[in-house]
């Protein structure tokens, strides 16, 4: 039993890092993330118990400032008497002197990143796997409080000084403002009070209908918060990228993460930016971007209509998710597996209860590539799926914009589209002086723009089922339900269990049922119910 491996002291001091002491299923606790991680590290090479190695390795080293194990008696802890130091020799020794990347994966860290474009924030949510991002919504909070020098918060580097920025920034921003509190208290009158519905809710969900309908109004130069978490492999990785993007702003993100995330776990990240591995590789990421662009083709566009195409797919792909089914559990080979698919189909897919019943990994053997047209807002909401492959072009204004109908409807039309407009004419001129990348900052989210998605069928289940709730933003709703539409018409079979696919029209108030589903569970909470 693992509690006879330690004594009654022993046992005292664990008590304080871990749930328990005397199961072989427990949590860490109290512990610095670079101690959790190099634990881990450690574990995976020596016959030690885990807590043992804590005790061993990790308590009463001599940088810890505790060497007797009798200070547990005292009941008076602190994280200090663990050796952080320790552990991060420990991770240079694994990290540099035998290359084992995958053990900078066991340790991780919070960082907030504010005040920064929503540009830049595209960059740093990019990162796929390792990183978990939290970004600032434009359904809930309003972008139009202004910093503490009363200005409107939108990006303002150096790089931008531009006689055109700053003006057709302000009014884009302007307009947002004097529209948000009309367009509020007319939604209101449109969508009154219900019975039942507490007036939380009401006002939740009308005043965020008010800021689904401005936000593409909000220049992609617009402030935003991030909140990340990630593990140090990804965080290294993320500071090289960045420090090899195009935008300044990107650049300057790169070194502030690093000087941050070396305070916390400095291990992980001393090779983003070094002489060795870092900096080498940032070069050569310009180079690859600057050697493809020269490549490319170019042409003038005209305006286009949101669109979903599918520009790509596995013909093959209803026997490769049927032998993928079958494979686990048969003792032949992959080109042995064959199944009628209508009964293979039926016992992966029938019977799920809801949308979180994930359908099983063998449908990630069908593929599919779309090529999308629709506004950056939807862009922004749907770059949050990190699970396939995406790449967009830069943001422009030549692709046209989306006008929201009831913006027309509530009277706003010529508000509305003058501030697009005047911002579109403004990104033509920094295109021109600036360049293309620069020039982004100054899009409302309104305009369209072009981006690739490759997917497996696995995914678009997931992204076609959530996406397409009736709560959804209008917007990318409509580019989930015609992903699901173009295959479905390539493989009908492969889609007929996808019985969370919403077709609908969805809500014109989309918040309403969400806030009072909400107000539910907070009066069973209040009442005490569980």
């Amino acid at each position: 039993m693992a509690g006879s491996e330690f004594n009654d002291r022993e046992q005292l001091l664990l008590a304080r890092y871990f749930t328990n002491v005397d199961r072989p299923v427990f949590a860490l606790r109290n512990l610095p993330d670079v101690v959790k991680g190099a634990l881990f590290s450690r574990y995976s090479r020596t016959e030690k118990s885990l807590r043992r190695v804590l005790l061993d390795e990790f308590i009463g080293q001599p940088d810890s400032g505790f060497t007797e194990l009798e200070i547990a008696e005292e009941l008076s802890f602190s994280d200090d008497m663990v050796a952080t130091r320790r552990a991060e020799e420990f991770y240079e020794r694994v990290l540099v002197g035998y290359g084992d990347d995958s053990v900078a994966e066991l340790a991780g860290a919070h960082v907030a990143v504010e005040l920064t474009s929503i540009l830049a924030a595209k960059a740093i949510e990019d990162s796929r796997i390792g990183i978990s991002p939290l970004e600032k919504s434009t359904r809930y909070v309003r972008f139009d409080r202004p910093g503490l020098d009363g200005k409107y918060l939108f990006y303002r580097g150096e790089e931008l000084a531009h006689p055109d920025y700053e003006k057709a920034a302000n009014a884009l921003f302007e307009t947002y403002s004097r529209l948000v509190e009309p367009v509020t208290l007319a939604i209101r009158e449109r969508y009154p009070h219900e019975n039942g519905e507490t007036d939380r809710a009401w006002k939740s969900s009308t005043r965020a209908k008010a800021l689904d309908l401005l936000r593409g109004l909000l220049p992609a130069g617009s402030l935003t918060n991030l909140g990340l978490f990630g593990n140090g492999r990804a965080f290294e990785y993320l500071i090289t990228k960045m420090a090899a993007h195009e935008l300044l702003e990107s650049q300057k993100l790169a070194s502030q993460l690093q000087n941050e995330l070396s305070v916390v776990i400095p291990a992980f990240v001393r090779r983003a930016l070094d002489d060795r591995c870092g900096l080498p590789s940032v070069d050569r990421i310009k180079r690859v971007r600057s050697a493809t662009a020269a490549l490319a083709r170019r042409g003038s566009v005209l305006p286009t209509k949101p669109t979903v195409r599918l520009v790509d797919y596995d013909k093959d792909a209803v026997r490769k998710v049927v032998a993928a089914a079958l494979f686990p559990h048969s003792t032949l080979g992959w080109e042995q597996q064959a199944a009628d698919p209508a009964l293979v189909l039926a016992a992966l897919l029938k019977d799920r209860a809801n949308r979180r019943q994930r359908v099983p990994r063998a449908l990630e053997h069908a593929t599919y590539t779309f090529e999308i047209v629709a506004n950056f807002g939807a862009y922004r909401d749907l770059h949050r799926h990190r699970m396939l492959t995406q790449d967009r072009q830069y943001l422009g204004a030549d692709l046209g914009y989306d006008l929201p109908p009831m913006i027309v409807e509530l009277g706003q039309e010529k508000a509305f589209a003058s501030a697009i407009e005047a911002a579109g004419n403004a990104h033509r001129g920094l295109d021109r002086d600036l360049g293309p990348a620069l020039a982004q900052y100054i899009v409302p989210l309104a305009y369209h723009v072009r981006w690739y998605f490759r997917a497996n069928l696995r995914e678009v289940y997931h992204l076609c089922e959530l996406r397409t709730t009736p709560q959804g933003h209008p917007d990318y709703r409509l580019v989930a339900q015609e992903m699901y539409r173009r295959v479905q018409e390539v493989h009908p079979q492969l889609t007929e269990y996808a019985d969370f696919v919403d077709l609908g029209p969805g809500d014109e108030l989309e918040r309403r049922g969400a806030e009072r589903k909400l107000d539910e569970k907070l009066s069973a909470l209040d009442r005490g119910v569980r």
